[in-house]
């Protein structure tokens, strides 16, 4: 079987790599000549919205699925008349609209923060009259690891945040006070079959993640978090990894958004889990029966981000996995990450802290 891949970045050269030992052969699409995934299979080269480029993919592959939200729905939504595409376009296009994503997190009994949408300096200023301060001033579509986004801690921060995203599409959300921020990670098969890894806590810097540990054990937070992705799988006849990100608040969660696709949160799966987010993504899209979601110890990982260390001191760390993507470093960008699992929550915390101070070489 043949997989079509919208985006070859990091998390389409992950999937194609879970595929191999499968037996199954990867196409991809993206616009860049240097993509990561384009050194693991087949590579068109094209933009996303590329009619032509779209249909060639179409025609090589059986089924299609993508490793990046932001593929406009209008342009993929032929070649879903004629292969399989998976997850569904209904989720696609929620997850690409902060404000429809939180109405459906309502519509679903999921608790969010209070929100707002905000298309004019009037329309703030309402927002934050009836939700109060502290607060988010964000861009409804495209904002992502941080981006498009204005915390507003007085009234006085009013007019600078329209002035830096004003001009598209917002939303206003009420600030969460959080304890801690977690996320939850399923599948589920064409066949409706589902498999939940348990919670991961996830730290982020400058609005990207910086490190995960998973398990998270709270079964009061986890049977929340399941009872909520299950009924995002049902709303959609959902087939594909999803993602659910919670903000923690004194033992409840509170949704903060999706994700249709496998997760940066989730890269912990691969040597910490019987099954990784990835081939679970490729069981459910091709109709297999889906793999054991148990994890395999305690498990770390720390992305790389802007720079990555040198092979050598990465690898001298005992147990360390280093995931390099073969990307040229820029600043802000993901270039990679490791991953070590230990039989204890002390014995990894120990080796996060030499993880962590190897990112900041």
């Amino acid at each position: 079987m043949n997989i079509g891949i919208i985006g070859a970045g990091q998390l389409g050269r992950m999937l194609a790599l879970a595929g191999y030992p499968l037996g199954l052969r990867f196409t991809l699409l993206d616009p860049a000549a240097d993509a990561s995934g384009a050194r693991v299979g087949k590579c068109i080269q094209g933009a996303y919205d590329d009619p032509v480029k779209l249909r060639e993919l179409a025609a090589a592959v059986d089924v299609i699925t993508f490793d990046v939200e932001n593929v406009p729905v209008a342009a993929v939504a032929p070649i879903a008349e004629l292969k399989p595409f998976y997850p569904q376009i209904t989720a696609l296009g929620v997850s690409q609209d902060r404000l429809s994503e939180k109405t459906l997190f309502r519509e679903l009994r999921i608790p969010t923060p209070e929100f707002h949408a905000v298309d004019s300096l009037d329309d703030l200023q309402r927002a934050i009259a009836t939700i109060g301060l502290p607060g988010v001033l964000k861009t409804r579509r495209l904002g992502y690891d941080g981006r498009g986004q204005y915390r507003l801690r007085n009234a006085a921060d009013c007019d600078a945040a329209w002035q830096a995203l004003g001009g598209v599409p917002l939303i206003y959300e009420a600030w969460v006070p959080f304890s801690r921020e977690v996320s939850l990670i399923g599948a589920r098969s064409i066949h409706g079959e589902v498999a939940i890894y348990p919670l991961a806590a996830n730290s982020h810097e400058h609005g990207i993640l910086h490190h995960t540990i998973a398990p998270y054990r709270n079964s009061d937070l986890q049977q929340q978090a399941e009872t909520y992705l299950k009924r995002v799988f049902k709303h959609f006849g959902y087939v594909g990894i999803l993602t659910i990100e919670f903000f923690v608040l004194r033992g409840k969660l509170i949704a903060n958004e999706m994700a249709p696709r496998v997760h940066n949160s989730g890269h912990w799966t691969i040597e910490g889990a019987c099954t990784s987010q990835f081939e679970n993504h490729l069981r459910a899209i091709c109709g297999l029966p889906l793999g054991s979601t148990a994890p395999l110890g305690h498990a770390a990982m720390v992305n790389f981000i802007g720079t990555i260390p040198a092979r050598d001191a990465a690898l001298k760390l005992t147990g360390l996995h280093l995931h390099d993507y073969d990307k040229q470093p820029r600043p802000a960008r993901k270039l990679g990450h490791a991953t070590a699992v230990l039989p204890s929550p002390a014995a990894r915390d120990q080796t996060l802290k030499k993880m962590l101070k190897l990112a900041r070489q």
